[in-house]
């Protein structure tokens, strides 16, 4: 008989593989550790995860095909506390919240059993699985659209950014301005411009006599003129001043009558002489 190759004594045989309870890091294991601890938690298999009481009811009802305007609590009850019933034997925190909701069932139901009078207004009662409908159709439109959104792409689930490395040039780079720290600076420079603003004072050569020459010939073929029509307020105020000076000596020599008929009322200038 040949001597078996070098590959095929590296293989174990083919009923080490048949007796082998498990096999760990490669090697088989033809018996369980006598002192391997499983807890008892880890063995749980649940058929169907529900997120909560109002989750089960939902999928009891839509398995069957039941209008969910017209439950049949019956047979939904009888369902849902079977359910309950095998929760409660693992784990009695978890069951606490479907117990609450199979008493609600429960209360409905009995709720239906009993005759209901008709209301004051001579309307028919209320059904006692109005409230209970309207809070599975409110669920049932939240877990409709939570599962559109998860179905919606999802970065790092369904797919990545896209990242392009470019390399830096070697110029510096200056940071940009910021336009209001640009428009600031302007401002600041203005400031500064204004206090070495000189100002130039200049003397204007204005002559009392022209300015009563002015107002005589303004006065002439008019019986009175209005106390501010004789003024030029089209001029700076020294041209103003300088023809109220010439108006005061022209009344102070008696060639101008200043009137006004009572306090408050418009004051008027005339010639103090008739025209030849």
């Amino acid at each position: 008989m040949p001597a078996p190759s070098p590959d095929a004594q590296a293989l174990p045989p083919a009923v080490v593989d048949a007796v082998a309870v498990a096999r760990l890091y490669g090697e088989p294991l033809f018996a369980m550790p006598t002192d391997l601890y499983i807890p008892p938690d880890a063995l749980e298999v649940f058929l169907e995860a529900f997120e909560g009481p109002l989750d089960l009811l939902l999928y009891l009802i839509r398995k069957q095909n039941f209008n969910i305007l017209d439950i049949p609590l019956a047979d939904v009850t009888r369902q849902y506390l079977a359910y309950v019933d095998q929760i409660r034997k693992t784990n009695l925190e978890l069951a606490s919240e479907y117990l609450l909701m199979a008493a609600m069932l429960i209360e409905i139901k009995s709720r239906m059993l009993l005759p209901r009078p008709k209301a004051g207004d001579g309307q028919e009662p209320e059904d006692p699985r109005a409230e209970l409908v309207r809070r599975l159709i409110e669920y049932e439109q939240m877990k409709l659209a939570a599962a559109k959104i998860d179905a919606l792409p999802l970065l790092g689930r369904d797919f990545l950014r896209a990242q392009v490395t470019i390399e830096q040039s070697l110029a510096p780079r200056f940071p940009d301005v910021d336009p209001d720290e640009l428009r600031a600076a302007w401002a600041d420079i203005l400031k500064r411009a204004r206090l070495n603003q000189h100002h130039t004072i200049t003397r204007e050569q204005l002559s009392v006599r022209e300015h009563m020459s002015i107002v005589l010939r303004r006065l002439q073929g008019r019986r009175f003129a209005l106390f501010e029509d004789l003024f030029d307020t089209g001029h700076g105020p020294q041209v103003l001043v300088v023809t109220f000076i010439a108006m005061l000596e022209l009344a102070r020599e008696r060639l101008l009558e200043i009137t006004q008929a009572e306090a408050f009322a418009p004051i008027y200038v005339r010639l103090a002489y008739a025209p030849a």
